[in-house]
């Protein structure tokens, strides 16, 4: 299967430049790993601590860590890679970090020489990025290397009769801090007995941003003291049932606000002819009375979190096609959330929806009727939007867990 392995990673070393030519993302990927050694070599003879996240996501959970150690142990040096352009695109400029990048395709030669010249005192890999051969190239060199906020689930192929190869990478690991009970069992089952649970330390990170956001003025102009639905991270899916809704079913009390996960600017034009409301851009607002427009469209990065905390509901993309997204950033301000169907793969939506704080949706009937019973039925709402915050409270110190054994490790 190691041998298959990388085979399958020769043959999309080959392919993916080619699929580079005609697709914008794809493009990224490759030339931005173009630049990946050149960048590390400012970390030569450095005491180096690097953080391995897949994409934005696990970027935030990453997050809380990279800022305690910052604090505490600021004579390290700090990488950070990237595997999805996503995510990358977004933080290649962290200030906290010293250098940004990707991580090099999972091939034996690539991994082997980024990790000799990174030569890290600690590794930490992020909820479930699992590379065999950068786990192998790390256990050859006796690095020490521990799994943060990790999840697992029985149908991954460490768990397959299968799947030795995979299950040997993981004798990299010195130690998991894995989500739940069921992760650690999980690990418990294939002899692997260093596992902790601790919690996800994206709840640290979102509950700290209620201490730090400010709403934008143009925002609270824009909301002028108005019911607002914040519907953020959207795909095209998404956004024909919301569009379907404002159209059609929507109080001319209620404002939107659409943060498309995606900016491209065909299909954010396309987006703003298809609401028949008065609709403007972000990008076009200045010298504009806001609180003559129904729907606000951001048509930019990075102020999504703040733009959160002026909802009285929110939406929430990505759980009708390609993955849900970030759920616990509404969450934390107390207001209820509404997602896709498809959240299965994601223990803060499943609990959150057994929990009656998150309400999921799969048809234009459903997401109309949940946003219409949310805006008359004001105790509903302050009801399910407590239920969110008090879930947050009660996850917290992940963070602190993890820092105390890193402390003992540096």
């Amino acid at each position: 299967m190691n041998l298959l392995y990388n085979v399958v990673v020769f043959i999309t070393s080959l392919l993916v430049p080619i699929i580079a030519l005609f697709n914008k993302k794809m493009n990224l990927f490759v030339r931005g790993r173009k630049a990946s050694f050149s960048k590390i070599s400012k970390l030569k003879n450095s005491k180096t601590i690097w953080f391995h996240v897949a994409s934005l996501g696990e970027f935030e959970q990453a997050r809380p860590i990279i800022e305690e150690i910052r604090k505490t142990h600021s004579e390290y040096k700090i990488l950070v890679t990237f595997f999805s352009p996503s995510g990358y695109e977004i933080r290649k400029n962290y200030n906290l970090a010293d250098v940004v990048c990707y991580l090099p395709l999972d091939a034996p030669s690539a991994v082997r020489k980024f990790v000799k010249e990174v030569r890290p005192v600690l590794v930490l890999f992020i909820k479930y990025e699992f590379w065999p051969n950068l786990l192998n190239a790390l256990k050859k060199e006796k690095i020490k290397t521990i799994l943060v906020s990790g999840i697992l689930r029985k149908n991954q192929i460490f768990f397959k009769y299968y799947g030795g190869f995979m299950r040997r990478s993981l004798q990299a690991f010195d130690h998991f801090f894995v989500q739940d009970n069921t992760s650690r069992e999980l690990l418990n089952s294939i002899n692997f007995s260093a596992v902790t649970v601790s919690g996800d330390t994206r709840f640290d990170r979102v509950s700290g941003i209620l201490s730090q956001v400010n709403t934008p003025e143009f925002i609270e102009e824009f909301k002028n003291n108005q019911f607002t639905v914040v519907a953020g991270s959207t795909w095209k899916e998404d956004e024909e049932l919301l569009v379907n809704y404002i159209n059609n079913r929507a109080s001319e009390n209620e404002k939107f606000i659409i943060a498309p996960h995606q900016i491209n600017r065909d299909a954010i034009l396309r987006l703003q002819q298809s609401i028949d409301k008065t609709t403007l851009l972000f990008s076009e607002k200045e010298g504009k009375k806001l609180t003559e427009y129904r729907v606000l469209i951001i048509d930019t990065i990075g102020i999504l979190t703040k733009i959160y905390a002026a909802a009285d509901v929110a939406y929430v993309g990505g759980g009708l096609n390609t993955g849900l997204h970030n759920i616990l950033e509404p969450a934390t301000f107390g207001i209820p959330v509404v997602i896709g169907n498809n959240y299965n793969k994601f223990k803060e939506a499943i609990d959150l929806v057994s929990l009656n704080g998150c309400i999921p949706i799969s048809n234009q009937e459903e997401f109309s009727d949940i946003f219409i019973k949310l805006y008359t039925d004001e105790n509903y709402r302050n009801n399910t939007g407590e239920i969110n915050k008090k879930y947050i409270q009660e996850n917290l110190g992940a963070t602190t867990f993890i820092m105390n054994y890193l402390k003992t490790q540096l």
